[in-house]
């Protein structure tokens, strides 16, 4: 036995050796308890020591946690119930009261921090209306939460850093009656702004019928005005080339009297050959039989 005396001796000193040390994680942060009391408090991630057989070391995970809690029925400041769906993002802030208020189990501080922060949020739904709340008053909402929670929770020795709502749903019993007097709502606006769009297009179309008529005046006018000038331009030629030459004028009017008579080659006329409309006719130039 004396041979392995040496052998038991070096297994104890390494046993005990490693029972002195040990490491704390990243993200993790530990205290050394010896017989209950709390020796060593808030020890960083690395390699650490204690007394073996003596001293106990609870470690504790200082990273963000999550709360994801049960919807809660409250009632808005017009006393409608809703259900209010949320989760909270917390994380231990002083490690030593967390210990002494909680036991170091996380269980236990869900449990202690869940009734702190439904009821700051009950006090800020209670103090809202329903169109408060579903019409961009969440981000409002939360940071009140948020103040309102942290002044609790520093026995616990916890920080709430987030109250998030997911949703915000009405009770199934008056959902239904609610949704009817919204969509009741939206049906009397868009008929609103149906009417107003068709009286501004009867608007637009008597303008337009308006200046429609205006126009095809002014270019009747404008027509007249130009068939006038043309017909004294005209009677103003004729004037000057019948006081130039009346026997030519006289038989170039004959001519176009004749190719209106007798363009179409269907019209039949009868009069008396010796007539002033037949004279040319009859002339001796231009022979009677034609």
């Amino acid at each position: 036995m004396k041979k392995f005396w040496p052998i038991i001796a070096l297994i104890i000193i390494v046993i005990a050796i490693f029972s002195c040390m040990f490491t704390v994680s990243e993200g993790h942060s530990a205290i050394v308890l010896q017989y209950g009391k709390i020796e060593q408090a808030n020890l960083k991630p690395g390699l650490h020591f204690k007394l073996p057989f003596v001293q106990q070391v609870a470690d504790f995970d200082t990273r963000i946690q999550t709360l994801d809690a049960q919807p809660e029925s409250y009632f808005t400041k017009e006393k409608k119930s809703v259900e209010v769906d949320f989760y909270v993002k917390w994380r231990i802030d002083d490690l030593v009261t967390y210990y002494q208020s909680t036991a170091g189990n996380i269980s236990q501080a869900r449990q202690r921090l869940a009734p702190i922060v439904k009821d700051a949020l009950r006090f800020q739904v209670n103090s809202r209306t329903l169109d408060e709340l579903i019409s961009g008053g969440r981000k409002a909402i939360s940071q009140e939460v948020i103040d309102k929670a942290n002044k609790a929770t520093r026995e616990l020795g916890i920080t709430v850093l987030d109250v998030r709502i997911k949703r915000i749903e009405l009770p199934e019993s008056v959902r239904d009656s609610v949704y009817n007097r919204m969509r009741a709502e939206r049906k009397n606006l868009a008929n609103k702004l149906r009417s107003t769009g068709k009286e501004a297009g009867e608007k637009i179309r008597a303008d337009a019928d308006r200046q429609r008529q205006v126009l095809m005046a002014n270019a009747k006018s404008d027509a007249t005005k130009v068939r006038g000038e043309g017909d004294a331009k005209a009677a103003a030629i004729y004037a000057k080339a019948y006081g130039q030459n009346r026997q030519f004028f006289s038989f170039y009017r004959s001519l176009q009297a004749y190719r209106t008579a007798f363009g179409q080659g269907k019209s039949v006329l009868i009069v008396d050959p010796h007539s002033r409309f037949m004279r040319y006719f009859n002339s001796a130039g231009g022979g009677a039989g034609r």
